[in-house]
This record gives C-alpha cells, sequence and structure tokens, in this order.
C-alpha cells in the first residue's frame, strides 16, 4: 500500500489528557490505574479513569448528546491542537471530503443503565431527559464528533470489540485509496460502565489485582476508558501509516486460539501490505491484556513472527484496557514512541511468564525507531495489526 500520512493525533485516557501528559507517563513508568472508587460500580477491581471528564461541559447546541462517552471524546479532541490540524484539513478539502471513522465497544450504554435505574416503578417506563440515538447508539458518538469537527462526509463506526479503533485505520486507507475521501479523521471512545466491569467480571477476567501483562503471576485485567483520533491525509508525512493486517480466526466467542493463528496472520498480512520483513520493525506495542490466556496466545503468535531479537512490551500496565478505544489508544502510543524516539516498557511486570517466548521489555529506553507494529486482538477472533513508519 502507499503509505498514509498521519497529520495530527491525540490521546486521552488514566495515563494523562493529551500526548505530552501520556508520553510522561510511559517515560516514568507512572501507571494512571487506581483502587475502583466508582461508587455507582463497587467492584474490587483497579480500573484506569478519566476523572476530568465528569466536568466536561458539551456545548448547548450539543446538549441531546450528553453522556460520559461523549464527554470524553470532546476532552480528547481538545487536546493536542488536534481541532485546528482539523480545521485546517477542511480548509484545505472541504468538510464534505473527509470522513469520520470511529471505533467503540458500548458507545454511551452508562446513561441507558442509568436510565433503566431510573424507569417509573408503576410503569417502567424510562426518563423523558433519556436519549438513545443520541447517547446509546452505537453512531452516537461518531455523530457526535461529526458535529463538533463540522465534518459532512462519509461517516461509519466499527465495534468488533477491543480491535475496534485499530480496523478504522484500515477502512480510512481503502476509502483514500479509492478517491472517496481525501481525508479521514479515525479513532475511538470507550467510557467506564456496569456492562464491561460487570461483564468482564463475570468471564473472570477482571483482577483484583493491578495489570501485570505477561506477568508470571498475572491475573486479568484493569477495565480502562480512553478517547484518542488521528488525522490521515494522502501524501508524504514525518508519520505514516505504512500498513495493516485484519483477520478472523472465529476460534471461539471469547477466548483467542491458543496458539495465536489469526493474531499471526494479521502480523504477517501487515509486514506484506507495507513491503516489511519482521526483521524490519523495531518495536511491538503488543494487545497484552494480562489475562493468561490471551497474553499466552499473543506471545506466541509474536514469536512466530518476530523470533526474540523485536522488543515487545504492553502499555495497558499504565492506561488498562480500553476496549473499543484500545486500538486508537496504542497506536497514539505508537506513534509517540516513534515520535520521541522512546520504546516503552511493560508497567507492573517484574516477572515475565517463561510461555510468553517473545522478548518482553520490562523498561523502557531511549531508542530511535524507524517501523512500529501496534496489535489489537478482540472477542471471537478479530485481530487487527497497523504498522507505522517515521520518514528518515
Amino acid at each position: 500500500m502507499e503509505p498514509l500520512a498521519v497529520r495530527s493525533f491525540t490521546i486521552t485516557s488514566a495515563a494523562g489528557l493529551g500526548s505530552v501528559h501520556t508520553a510522561r507517563s510511559l517515560r516514568e513508568e507512572r501507571s494512571g490505574l487506581a483502587r475502583n472508587d466508582l461508587d455507582w460500580a463497587p467492584l474490587d477491581c483497579w480500573i484506569g479513569r478519566v476523572a476530568a471528564a465528569e466536568s466536561v461541559s458539551l456545548p448547548a447546541s450539543l446538549g441531546a448528546f450528553e453522556c460520559r462517552n461523549n464527554r470524553l471524546a470532546l476532552l480528547a479532541l481538545e487536546q493536542d491542537g488536534f481541532l485546528d490540524a482539523v480545521a485546517s484539513a477542511r480548509e484545505r478539502h472541504g468538510a464534505a471530503r473527509i470522513a469520520v471513522f470511529l471505533g467503540t465497544s458500548t458507545s454511551g450504554i452508562l446513561s441507558t443503565e442509568l436510565a433503566y435505574q431510573g424507569r417509573d416503578p408503576a410503569t417502567g417506563r424510562l426518563p423523558d431527559a433519556f436519549r438513545y440515538d443520541t447517547v446509546h447508539n452505537l453512531n452516537a458518538t461518531t455523530e457526535f464528533v461529526r458535529r463538533v469537527l463540522g465534518i459532512t462526509g462519509p461517516a461509519m463506526t466499527i465495534s468488533t470489540a477491543c480491535s475496534s479503533s485499530a480496523k478504522v485505520f484500515c477502512l480510512a486507507e481503502r476509502f483514500i485509496r479509492l478517491g472517496l475521501v481525501d481525508a479521514a479523521v479515525v479513532g475511538g471512545v470507550d467510557s467506564l460502565c456496569h456492562t464491561t466491569l460487570y461483564g468482564f467480571n463475570s468471564l473472570q477476567l477482571v483482577s483484583t489485582d493491578i495489570c501485570r501483562p505477561f506477568d508470571a503471576a498475572r491475573r486479568g485485567l484493569s477495565i480502562g476508558e480512553a478517547a484518542g483520533f488521528a488525522l490521515l491525509e494522502r501524501g508524504p508525512g514525518e508519520l505514516q501509516l505504512v500498513g495493516y493486517g485484519e483477520t478472523s480466526d472465529a476460534h471461539h466467542m471469547s477466548a483467542p486460539h491458543p496458539e495465536g493463528d489469526g493474531a499471526r496472520r494479521a502480523m504477517l498480512d501487515a509486514l506484506a501490505r507495507a513491503r516489511l520483513s519482521p526483521a524490519d520493525i523495531d518495536y511491538v506495542n503488543l494487545h497484552g491484556t494480562a489475562t493468561p490466556a490471551n497474553d499466552r496466545s499473543e506471545g506466541r503468535a509474536v514469536h512466530d513472527v518476530f523470533g526474540t531479537g523485536t522488543p515487545c512490551s504492553s502499555t495497558k500496565g499504565i492506561t488498562g484496557h480500553a476496549l473499543g478505544a484500545a486500538g486508537i489508544t496504542e497506536a497514539a502510543i505508537a506513534l509517540l514512541s516513534l515520535e520521541q524516539a522512546f520504546l516503552p516498557g511493560n508497567t507492573n511486570t517484574t516477572a515475565v511468564d517463561p510461555e510468553t517466548r517473545c522478548a518482553i521489555a520490562l523498561h523502557g529506553e531511549a531508542r530511535k525507531l524507524g517501523r512500529v507494529m501496534s496489535n489489537n486482538f478482540g472477542f471471537g477472533g478479530s485481530n487487527c495489526a497497523l504498522v507505522f513508519g517515521k520518514a528518515a
């Protein structure tokens, strides 16, 4: 494929608001995870909460979109000069020639959960103020972002669990290559809610301990929330999307293929599309959820492709698992690693499980990077690998 320029990107998560604070957390190996203090979800676990989203006010004209997910989206859009970057692209191409493709797993479902708690006890009627179409509908946040940015081009929401906001990069490349648009805003938003906290807990995947990806003593994941965006265009750029791979192995509804078959094929597909060999990749940002099955499966797949010569790490020990926003979170971290010549470590992990096999970098280090891969693998075997590069 012809590389696409990443003109601008931004990420907001428990690691920090915007890229500067996120990069600082990565360098200092400072986790944004904390003991769960949500009074509406008193579960014994650790979470990656973005408390600042709770005090965001939406513009009056967009009041119908009021929910945690959209407040988090607006908070992220306001970081790193992203609004200005999109405004400039809008002047170059026109609002109708820019697409918006976002990933999410639950959208603003928290508003629906709270609405059901407030049902009329006699009739079961939901509160009159509740608006499903602008808060819970999977396209709600995509439409909200579209309106905030003043974009009228194609819009689409991808919901493939944890690969959602990685796959939007692939969709954007296809739309731009086919000439349907000249640029695309891609990203994802997912926020804390009952469904994910208690849902993953019911699957026995949520740990009472802090998330420790690939640690021999790992006990499960820590749910986080995040919002992030990137602006993609044709042409040269310092940072580029140079390849991607997608597979669907459909091995099991929630468990990964034990040998990482689909994950391995997604990585090989990404390398082929980028016209690169495994030796050309300087760093792999792993999906690394800290569940026993996922880490073992991914470690084997990455080892099969890269052996033990390519450093790898999961950054979920800092951000938590942002689910539908995990792809954009880790894509942004991959871009930061290229931009700032820094290889992130595997925070919270002390003793790597020998079954991991691939080369886990426990601690971060300054290192010039030219090509990096970012992995995201979702339920049902929905796999995506992205390759980003920096111009020489």
